[in-house]
């Protein structure tokens, strides 16, 4: 048997492409399994890959989201500065790197419509992780300057005019909300989900300006600015190393959270025909499409397209998986000398 061409990278399956007779992944003839090995079909897949035609919800939604965002926080900039408000500030601050997220995001969204290239057989599909992934980055290093400056502010009070961090923020409230309510009706992506905890964040970051604005016009306390955006950056930090660590999992070809390796393992395993599965490989071509390869250990030959045909329904059916790329070995046992996962059906 040659060596597993399984990897991750085997499996892109150009989706504009569907001539696999040239793939005999043993260096045999499998009685048509070269074809029928690969689950590429239109009518089989659970999920689809082509945008053509009107932009999708998602492009305008990011418009939507940046025309807002990057215009306010011109606004709140200003009056952050002259009002002297750390928590206007550092949240006008904050929705400019969000425009600026929101714009990479946008170009992410767009490549990742690009169809597969010879150059890159996966197509695009990764921009928008990538995209998610460099935004979490930033909104890390956003909460460590907030956090840094906050302290810096309660060593040293400054004043702060209560009425207009009061009145701005009321409207960036209100900005804020229109373009989360924008982005969360848009379908969800870790790419839309990175750039709506950014919207999620200028919103607390508004409230935290308004509750700070009313404390000091009523009791003076100018403590209050730097305490709020702290427990606000301190909010920000759980959603946003949640995401990290998300998309750092579909960077590294680890497998979706949602699904259990052992088990779909063990389901192949059981079907009839199967004796056991090895070089099992789950994992995210995108930010939700789901890709599989694997060796499948049969005793006959001849039952291969049977075996075949329900083990690609089976993954289509009960876990959803529709980029399915099986090859067939008549060996009971992995290769010895490499490395691999065998898998073997529960007794």
């Amino acid at each position: 048997m040659s060596a597993d061409p399984h990897g991750p990278g085997h499996a892109s399956h150009g989706h504009a492409m569907h001539n696999h007779a040239a793939h005999d992944h043993a260096g045999r003839d499998h009685a048509g399994s070269d074809h029928a090995g690969h689950d590429h079909t239109g009518r089989d897949h659970t999920h689809s890959h082509h945008h053509h035609g009107t932009a999708p919800a998602p492009a305008r939604a990011l418009a939507i989201a940046f025309g807002i965002t990057a215009a306010f926080a011109i606004v709140e900039a200003i009056g952050g500065y002259v009002a002297g408000s750390l928590a206007l500030l550092s949240d006008a601050g904050h929705m400019i790197t969000d425009a600026a997220a929101l714009a990479a995001a946008m170009f992410a969204q767009r490549l990742a419509r690009r169809p597969p290239s010879a150059r890159a057989s996966y197509g695009y599909a990764r921009a928008e992780v990538l995209a998610a992934f460099i935004n979490a980055l930033v909104m890390l290093l956003i909460v460590g300057g907030i956090v840094f400056e906050a302290v810096e502010r309660l060593a040293n009070p400054t004043p702060v005019a209560g009425g207009l961090v009061l009145g701005i923020a009321l409207v960036g409230l209100a900005v804020n909300l229109v373009a989360a309510w924008v982005l969360a009706r848009a379908q969800s992506s870790l790419n839309l989900r990175a750039a709506l905890l950014h919207v999620m964040g200028d919103l607390l970051g508004s409230v935290a300006a308004i509750v700070a604005g009313g404390v000091i016009l009523v009791t003076g306390f100018m403590p209050i600015d730097p305490m709020l955006s702290i427990a606000i950056a301190l909010l920000i930090l759980r959603s946003t190393w949640r995401l990290l660590r998300e998309t750092s999992s579909v960077l590294m070809e680890g497998v979706p959270a949602h699904l259990d390796y052992t088990e779909i393992g063990q389901e192949l395993s059981r079907l009839p025909g199967v004796s056991s599965v090895h070089d099992l490989h789950v994992w995210h071509m995108g930010s939700e499409d789901v890709a599989l390869s694997a060796h499948v250990a049969i005793a006959e030959g001849g039952d291969w397209p049977l075996i075949l045909a329900a083990a690609q329904r089976m993954l289509r059916q009960r876990f959803n998986i529709g980029h399915v790329t099986l090859q067939p070995d008549w060996a009971a046992a992995a290769p010895a000398g490499r490395k691999v996962i065998p898998v073997k059906a529960l007794d």
